[in-house]
């Protein structure tokens, strides 16, 4: 029996365990979207402009560890995902993008709407085909899922001539993948995890230090039954937030530009840095002549490309973190290393970096507490980026993995509003909170359409402070308070959630922080919290630009009281 394109495309979709689209119709997709009424089993979310249906399809991906699914038609519909795209490229996230393409016979034409989005996106994608063999079809999809998800996960875009959409030929899904010259390395070399066995057992200030390939590989156990084993105190990347519990003893925080100020004082003076599934990027390290000066580094990554790119490296070890570190459990003894973690601990006192100074006024660092004491923790967290997404990745205490997702290597502002509905689609029994900057969150703030007409129950806070933070604090410590263009005008944004039907408040008083916050909790659906503070509150510790780890600001002392989490409730 013979089916259209469209049809082989939903059919495939569902052997592929695929549950949720986001996208936007248009004329070049619209086959498809019409085939899509035949398949009620493939829910989909129409989405506000393009970005944000790739941003859902990557918090989607990220709350599941499935491939996440968007769909746009040609020209401007295909470009406006390409920020997605790009951001889910950077930070490893399983993602297949579908657009639509004109007829076969006007391709290279300029006809209306026509754009080589293959060539924009071969940067940016693991791989991308344009389908011109309806007879190809299947298996394209086969291999883009294939690729999407195996290995180092990452965006693949199909593109569909619109003829090719209405077009029949028997459908035969295959089996299997063979890609030739694609063959991921599962398991790390056994010479490799000798060494790095035996670096470890010799070390005496030894530092674990994972990454988001931890959460993507699912090694979170593997790693913490290491740490236990050889009592190696942690340091994450941001984007390894949760990789390993934030509660735990072992655990002191999360290096690089704004990270604890006693992690980077760690990392600087480790003798053994044990990476897993991290990049080692320049947020990281800052200046890489200087980074971890009298450490050797084991470096865990399934991505080769990766290894030694950036640092030097004496033991690499290329596989999937899950299972390397399954096999390096094994070669492991219990080690005991109580004078570094004593000196850890030392330094955690000496630089109280998550110390929350006594104000009147509302601060954002009390805001992101005060959500994780009314949530307990069992929340996930989705941000933008900015201020507000270092101080959603400083206050809040990641114990579960995967509940804190945020943009990493694009930096991408306006994430964390399609993100977080995506990542709610896809854990629908959990609290999912969106953190945004009120810069951030305006970039894709038609996004509340799609919260409000599918009533997707997210809680937003809002940290307004009237500018582009990040950057107003750039322009202040080092441009002289030249301040230019980072001052906003913002909407009442209380009035444009209402407008939604979005309930929502403003909060300018400390005092009302918590119970506003414990309102948005019990309210069923969405709610939007619009938090007033000041636009000189900036965000420390930070490494200024060129320096080393080690070289950073840290918050006014006369500000900060002596303070640890570990004494909090």
């Amino acid at each position: 029996m013979k089916i259209t394109g469209g049809q082989i495309v939903c059919e495939s979709l569902l052997k592929e365990g695929t549950e949720v689209i986001f996208g936007i119709l248009g004329g070049q997709i619209l086959p498809l979207y019409d085939t899509l009424t035949q398949y009620p089993q493939l829910k989909h979310i129409l989405m506000g402009h393009e970005q944000g249906a790739a941003h859902a399809a990557e918090g989607y991906a990220r709350a599941t560890g499935k491939v996440g699914v968007c769909l746009a038609t040609s020209g401007p519909g295909a470009t406006n995902l390409v920020t997605g795209i790009a951001d889910a490229y950077m930070d490893s996230t399983p993602m297949v993008a579908i657009t639509g393409q004109v007829g076969r016979p006007f391709i290279g034409k300029d006809a209306f709407q026509e754009i080589d989005i293959t060539g924009v996106t071969l940067p940016i994608t693991k791989h991308n085909y344009i389908v011109t063999d309806i007879n190809l079809l299947a298996q394209t999809i086969k291999e883009a899922f294939y690729l999407a998800r195996t290995g180092r996960p990452g965006p693949v875009l199909i593109d569909l001539p619109r003829d090719l959409q209405v077009e029949s030929t028997e459908f035969n899904y295959p089996s299997k993948v063979e890609l030739t010259g694609y063959k991921p390395n599962i398991n790390g070399h056994p010479a490799q995890l000798k060494k790095a066995a035996k670096l470890i057992t010799e070390a005496k200030k030894p530092i674990l230090l994972p990454g988001q390939g931890v959460l993507i590989s699912g090694a979170c156990r593997e790693l913490k039954e290491l740490a236990e084993t050889a009592q190696l105190p942690v340091v994450s990347t941001m984007l390894g937030i949760s990789a390993f519990p934030a509660t735990h003893a072992l655990y002191f925080g999360w290096l690089g530009m704004h990270g604890m100020a006693y992690a980077n004082l760690a990392v600087q003076d480790a003798d053994l840095i044990v990476a897993v599934g991290m990049r080692f990027d320049d947020r990281a390290t800052s200046r890489v002549n200087a980074f971890a000066p009298k450490a050797h580094v084991i470096h865990i990554d399934i991505d080769p490309a990766e290894i030694g790119k950036n640092v030097r490296v004496d033991v690499p070890i290329v596989g999937d973190a899950r299972a390397v570190l399954a096999a390096l459990n094994k070669l492991m003894i219990p080690l005991e290393h109580g004078e570094w973690l004593a000196q850890l601990s030392e330094w955690q006192r000496e630089h109280p970096s998550l110390a929350i100074r006594e104000a009147g006024e509302v601060l954002p660092q009390y805001v992101i507490r005060q959500i994780w004491e009314a949530t307990g923790g069992e929340a996930t967290v989705v941000t933008g980026v900015g201020q507000h997404q270092m101080f959603a990745a400083q206050h809040f205490f990641y114990d579960k993995p995967g509940s804190f997702i945020s943009s990493g290597g694009l930096g991408t502002m306006g994430f964390e509003l399609p993100a977080a509905l995506g990542a709610k689609v896809g854990r629908p029994d959990e609290l999912v909170w969106c953190v945004a900057g009120d810069g951030s969150f305006q970039m894709t703030i038609q996004e509340l359409s799609t919260v409000a007409r599918d009533s997707i129950g997210i809680k937003v806070a809002i940290m307004n402070n009237g500018v582009l933070g990040m950057v107003h604090q750039w322009q202040s410590l080092f441009y002289g308070q030249r301040y230019m263009a980072t001052t906003l005008s913002c909407p009442d944004f209380v009035k444009l959630a209402e407008a939604y039907g979005i309930p929502a408040a403003n909060i300018t008083c400390k005092g009302d922080v918590r119970p506003a916050i414990e309102r948005a909790i019990a309210t069923p659906g969405p709610f939007i919290l619009n938090f007033v503070i000041s636009p000189d509150e900036n965000v420390y510790p930070m490494v200024p630009p060129g320096a080393a780890l080690h070289e950073v600001i840290e918050a006014p002392k006369k500000e900060v009281p002596a303070w640890s989490r570990r004494n909090t409730p």
